[in-house]
């Protein structure tokens, strides 16, 4: 990974969005609030999760972050615990970061009160619980969701976000290899998640996930990567599958992959990778500003054809959230499919996992591609397909 930008951002104290990027992003805020009848906003984020927050104010969220946005105001957000609130006003700089106290929001609602909230007019985004929105709802009525509003203002990423994106594939892609030059007979499952973190970790970059998958291609009991590593040692003749995000403050890529440990794959598992690879390329080829969702999922059906179907979603938006479309396979259905078609500047995972009818053996590959008017474009620089990994 090089250039003049990332290089910056990956040598500053903190990586930050230039002021123009943000000031674009509330005023982008702003709009979508007038248009939904909302004055005031409370965005929200906890347990080291919360988009929103960083998108908005830099912070990427530690315990706990609820943030009052007017526009024309200075930004007011309250942060758990004390000891992270000196890292919160270094980082958030343009707020006015203060303490949660006893009640994180019992001081969002004074805070509405002193800017004058009426009642309807308070939106909000976040995962925040029921007793919160009584709160908020007690005082202002019922609050305005604007999570929609937020998906939407997150699906086409600006030229500025796309290289920080690029930056998260590019660990992504670390790890994985870290993965790949440790994966053979004698590791643990444990030992190859640690090497997926000491790639990128010193560089920069933190963990999204990497769920990782291991067993006997002979006795197969696992059809995708899991989400919790085992204390199982490596085989020859294993089937190693995994999934990996690692990110530069929230911007992540996400690639995943199969590999075999010392051995050839066997028929069944040569058999299901030739699907994958067929699947993600016929749904990358599907691709490209305009297209329906409808129309990726048909491309899939190679999956059905072969005899086989998938356990995993096969393609769900990205960058910022797990955000729509998320598509099952045509044999493991999410439901009715959206009819919204894709646009330039859209970002997805393709990442057909394929498996057998009874659960049993499965591989999985795919990445992040960015949407454009011609088609899908990768960002990860990963060899595609499978790789026979020899001790």
């Amino acid at each position: 990974m090089s250039s003049a930008y990332a290089d910056a951002l990956l040598q500053a104290e903190y990586p930050k969005f230039s002021q123009a990027e943000v000031a674009a992003r509330r005023a982008r805020m702003s709009e979508a609030m007038a248009q939904a009848g909302v004055d005031h906003l409370v965005f929200y984020g906890s347990g080291w999760r919360g988009s929103v927050v960083h998108w908005l104010t830099h912070w990427p969220v530690t315990t706990e972050a609820a943030c009052v946005f007017t526009p024309g105001e200075r930004d007011v957000m309250f942060v758990h615990y004390f000891n992270h609130l000196a890292l919160a006003r270094h980082i958030a700089s343009d707020a006015d970061v203060r303490w949660g106290g006893e009640s994180t929001f019992g001081n969002v609602v004074e805070e509405l009160k002193r800017r004058g909230a009426r009642q309807g007019r308070v939106g909000v985004i976040g995962q925040i619980t029921h007793d919160n929105h009584e709160k908020i709802a007690a005082v202002f009525g019922k609050p305005v969701n604007m999570g929609k509003h937020y998906a939407q203002l997150r699906k086409v990423k600006s030229a500025e976000e796309l290289e920080w994106f690029r930056i998260g594939a590019w660990f992504s892609d670390l790890g994985m290899q870290g993965l790949a030059d440790a994966a053979r007979p004698g590791v643990s499952e444990r030992e190859l998640a640690n090497a997926v973190e000491r790639a990128y970790v010193g560089k920069g970059g933190a963990t999204g996930l990497h769920f990782i998958g291991a067993t006997p291609m002979s006795d197969p009991q696992a059809p995708a990567p899991r989400q919790y590593h085992s204390s199982r040692k490596l085989q020859a003749g294993d089937v190693v599958f995994s999934e990996i995000s690692a990110d530069l403050f929230g911007y992540s890529g996400q690639v995943l992959r199969t590999f075999f440990v010392d051995s050839e794959p066997t028929p069944l598992y040569r058999d299901l990778h030739a699907v994958a690879m067929e699947a993600y390329e016929a749904m990358a080829k599907a691709l490209r500003s305009g297209a329906l969702p409808a129309e990726i999922v048909e491309a899939s059906g190679v999956i059905e054809k072969a005899g086989f179907t998938a356990v995993d979603d096969i393609l769900h938006g990205y960058g910022g959230g797990y955000f729509p479309p998320v598509l099952g396979a045509a044999s493991r259905s999410n439901g009715p499919l959206p009819s919204e078609p894709f646009v330039e500047g859209q970002l997805v995972v393709v990442q057909p996992n394929v498996t057998t009818l009874d659960g049993k053996a499965g591989v999985q590959t795919g990445e992040m591609l960015l949407i454009t008017k011609d088609g899908a474009k990768r960002l990860h620089d990963f060899p595609k397909g499978a790789q026979v990994l020899r001790g």
